[in-house]
């Protein structure tokens, strides 16, 4: 068994993996920049180690000061949470050429799921659902006739990263060269690969996703489904288990091809497969992320599997704890709490000069902030994941609807208004949602 992780990460996630390391008996080692010398997770691991000043680019994403950190602090392992180099597979191979264990999938796996263009062609020869698309492209005049074909509306997308970055909808002819040159542009700045493809666009589509967990010994465990419908420009901001929109009937289908992809691949560790479902019930295959999910939390209470625990555990060559797969018991809902306006989005940070978590029953908050803490302006807005779990759907709402009026952030703007809104919609509680949900939700007029 391992004796010491270093976490690549901040934040919330490193601290959900410094937990997940003392209940295993590992010692757990932080990394941080000089913005970070005062977060919470460097508080509460084991031993800790600045790698750089404030820029991503000069400290969480520099793979020798990672590295150099493991050694120094003799670390057995490194986990990347998720972000950052998480589902980077140079760094994974740079951390295994150094003897580091890489809490993740194998490197050739995070290359092949990476890149959306191979990920579609290993999910058609495994027989998965995939929208209509394209290849590689080489030019504006090959994507205006493969557009042709293919009809329009289109997206374009690119082939690395991810986000909404390098994705541009097309919704007739006349507009196709200067968003494929944009995507392209968009993608190059982003992941420094300025190839994309084409896929048809949906215009109406819930996004649902498949958790997996895979051993070495060819187990395959299907932990259920989220919904993850209620996005703003391609970033979640809630997500549920299980989701409502799909029939028993669609749930096992979904499951089964989750199951099938995975064993086609030959994954391992965890993972999620996610899907678009259109109107009339039918789910494509979108993309594979090689990661632990910021979203894995409502997994866990519905299913008690402790997926970070998990993580480490498969990492280490130990066979699946769980069965391929298993019935959700009741609903559990999370929000992303974020340092941003709540009407524009805008960033905000600065300092919390007041701070209250909720709490009861079935309430869980996972969250790096505290009173007096210093949201600084170089990293994600993520301040904390407010997750509740109940029976049903219904009295998960409820139970959300009480735990974000309780939970105060002053000194700073959040999206906690944003979500108590949300909360308080009929179409919302109804469960009548898409992805283009909060586009619309955001023009209804304010009360008050």
């Amino acid at each position: 068994m391992l004796k010491k992780i270093l976490i690549a990460n901040r934040g919330e996630i490193a601290l959900r993996i410094i937990r997940a390391c003392r209940e295993l008996g590992v010692k757990s080692v932080a990394v941080h920049s000089t913005a970070d010398a005062d977060a919470l997770h460097v508080r509460f691991a084991d031993e800790s180690i600045c790698i750089g000043p404030p820029a991503s680019k000069l400290s969480y994403l520099k793979f020798d000061a990672l590295i150099a950190a493991a050694e120094v602090t003799r670390a057995d392992a490194i986990h990347p949470g998720y972000g950052f180099l998480a589902e980077n597979a140079e760094f994974a191979d740079a951390c295994i050429a150094c003897g580091l264990l890489w809490i993740g999938p194998p490197p050739a796996l995070m290359r092949l799921m990476g890149d959306k263009d191979r990920a579609r062609a290993a999910m058609r020869k495994a027989q998965v659902p995939i929208l209509p698309g394209t290849g590689l492209l080489p030019g504006a005049e090959e994507a205006a006739r493969q557009a042709g074909e293919i009809g329009y509306p289109i997206i374009i997308k690119a082939t690395a990263g991810g986000g909404g970055r390098g994705m541009k909808i097309v919704r007739a002819e006349g507009e196709i060269a200067n968003q494929f040159h944009t995507a392209r542009r968009e993608a190059e700045a982003a992941f420094g690969n300025p190839e994309v493809y084409l896929e048809r666009y949906l215009e109406r589509p819930r996004h649902v996703e498949v958790q997996v967990a895979c051993d070495d010994h060819g187990g395959i465990a299907i932990l259920g489904e989220r919904e993850c419908s209620i996005q703003r420009r391609h970033q979640k901001l809630v997500e549920e288990a299980p989701s409502i929109a799909l029939t028993e009937k669609q749930r096992t289908r979904l499951h089964d091809v989750a199951h099938q992809a995975c064993q086609q691949i030959g994954y391992r560790n965890v993972g999620t497969m996610e899907f678009l479902l259109d109107e009339r019930g039918r789910f494509y295959f979108m993309e594979m992320n090689t990661r632990i999910q910021v979203e894995h939390t409502v997994t866990e209470m519905v299913t008690s599997v402790d997926l970070v625990r998990e993580q480490i555990q498969l990492a280490c060559g130990a066979p699946l704890s769980v069965r391929r797969a298993f019935v959700p018991r009741g609903h559990a809902i999370e929000c992303r709490i974020n340092a941003e306006d709540p009407v524009t989005f805008a960033p905000s940070p600065g300092k919390i000069t007041a701070l209250h978590l909720p709490g009861g029953l079935g309430v869980r908050v996972d969250t790096h902030i505290y009173e007096q803490y210093v949201v600084p302006p170089h990293y994600d807005s993520l301040l904390a994941k407010l997750i509740v779990h109940a029976e049903d759907r219904e009295h998960a709402i409820a139970r959300m609807r009480s735990a974000l009026g309780e939970f105060v952030i002053e000194g700073i703007k959040s999206t906690l208004g944003f979500h108590r809104r949300l909360f308080a919609d009929p179409d919302f509680q109804a469960g009548n949602m898409d992805t283009g949900f909060v586009a619309r939700f955001l023009e209804k007029p304010r009360d008050g």
